[in-house]
């Protein structure tokens, strides 16, 4: 670890301190486990960077450094090395951006997200989306047949997002997924490897058209929401959706270029989608891991057990919008655990723009990037207790309540000006998914061993999640 990390910095950085494979290095094959070995053994320590393929910098730990930074937009930018790697995906959207530009495309998303669509995302596209996974998962059910759950959830937001956000009917083996996944994965892989441009003239063909895809997916888009503007009194949405092309067409009047709009759309398309679906199969794993929590969601949603409640149950698979509070207290204890264990964006970076000096005292550089591995915070047990690594969601409970940590503490959804948009509907799409999957179904492990994730941008799971499924009411 010697090689990778010097001893607590708090002295500004001259370079990077020790040595590293200078072509692909091992230390960020296996980013995710070499910052949790660090981080145990020297806790909250700031600690240099001694990677050639990064610039000079530091790794923090500490959830007030962490805050430090979230506050301090203007000083923590993204930065050369980030957009550079990152920009053949996203361009010039709100994923890969700083300041004006960000700052529009963050206001027309939370024009967006707003009581409007809120109301229907619980009313009508929720709803919509889940029975129809229900009737997919119905054709499992009680059957020698597997099913892998990831495929399953990413259809389902998939589906959820195009409608809500797009006016549009999409699917997840779609071309357009297809690319999006084969262009992530790749991508992620520059980060790796400092000769990626060099690697990608003799094995980039298949990105290329990935990307390509990707581009004129988002132009069309664009275009179908431009041509349903020109038409008077027109269907401007998908049966009777009033929300559905309200992020386009704000963006459009806050950007007004079209390729910008189309870079942007695609960012806000892949962070809902792909993300949400990634932390629903996490959390169904450990469900399936820990049946007794999944016994627990299913015995408070139904109360009592009584006879009439299981017989309304089987009745219907209706989203019950009427949770208990503690029903959904619980859910989303269940849902944040999993997030902390297996967070949809494993580690992040950001550069300074100027010089600055870290709460720890540790002076950083202008130029120089810090960098966070919240896979790795989210295991300290400086923070989270000496069972950081248990699936424990009480954790999360205090008085029967589920209680917000710091975003210092628990970063997954960011913090400071750039916090997650999407946070509140992740969080009713979850809710609402866990409570009617867990009241319908009994899902079982159709695979071996522990589950883990493949080199990508975010957290998919390698080889999804194979279950067998048992209706409850069979």
């Amino acid at each position: 670890m010697a090689s990778f990390f010097s001893a607590h910095v708090r002295s500004c950085l001259v370079g990077s301190p020790g040595i590293g494979n200078p072509f692909v290095s091992p230390f960020l094959v296996d980013v995710s486990d070499n910052t949790t070995r660090c981080i145990r053994q020297y806790g909250h320590e700031t600690l240099g960077i001694a990677l050639p393929i990064l610039p000079p910098g530091v790794i923090i730990a500490d959830p007030v450094n962490l805050d430090f930074v979230f506050k301090h937009e203007e000083l923590f930018q993204k930065g050369q090395f980030f957009r550079h790697r990152l920009q053949d995906l996203f361009g010039y959207g709100i994923v890969n951006v700083d300041g004006d530009l960000w700052r529009k495309q963050r206001a027309a998303g939370t024009h967006f997200f707003n009581g409007a669509t809120m109301k229907s995302l619980t009313e009508s596209e929720l709803p919509r989306a889940l029975e129809q996974t229900v009737r997919q998962l119905d054709q499992y059910a009680n059957s020698d047949t597997a099913l892998d759950l990831e495929v399953v959830f990413h259809e389902l937001t998939t589906q959820l997002i195009g409608r809500l956000a797009y006016g549009a009917e999409m699917h997840a083996n779609d071309e357009f997924t297809t690319a999006f996944d084969h262009a992530s994965a790749e991508i992620a892989k520059r980060f790796q490897n400092p000769l990626w441009r060099l690697t990608e003239l003799i094995t980039g063909g298949k990105l290329t058209e990935s990307v390509r895809v990707i581009k004129r997916y988002g132009q069309d888009l664009v275009a179908q929401t431009i041509k349903k503007r020109k038409v008077k009194d027109g269907p401007a949405n998908l049966e009777g959706n009033n929300t559905a092309s309200n992020l386009i067409e704000t963006l459009l009047d806050s950007l007004g270029d079209q390729e910008l709009v189309a870079d942007s759309a695609l960012n806000y398309l892949s962070a809902g989608k792909d993300t949400i679906a990634q932390a629903l199969t996490w959390t169904f794993y450990l469900l399936i891991m820990h049946q007794g929590v999944a016994e627990k969601i299913y015995h408070l949603h139904i109360g009592t057990g009584s006879q009439s409640t299981q017989d309304g149950r089987c009745q219907s698979s209706m989203i019950q919008q009427d949770l208990s509070p503690e029903t959904t207290h619980f859910i989303l204890a269940v849902f944040y655990e999993s997030l902390r264990l297996y967070p949809p964006i494993p580690f992040d970076m950001k550069e300074a723009q100027n010089d600055t000096i870290l709460p720890d005292g540790t002076c950083i550089p202008k130029g120089s990037v810090v960098l966070w591995c919240t896979w790795a915070m989210n295991r300290s047990a400086k923070t989270w207790g000496e069972d950081a690594d248990t699936f424990r969601p009480e954790r999360w409970l205090e008085g029967g309540r589920f209680k917000q940590r710091t975003t210092g503490e628990f970063p997954v959804f960011q913090g400071g000006a750039r916090l997650c948009l999407g946070k509140k509907m992740a969080e009713r799409i979850a809710v609402q998914v866990i409570a009617t999957l867990t009241r319908l179904f009994i899902f079982e492990r159709d695979f071996e061993g522990e589950k883990t994730s493949p080199t990508h941008l975010t957290l998919p799971m390698e080889g999804g999640l194979q279950v067998c499924i048992k209706d409850r009411c069979f």
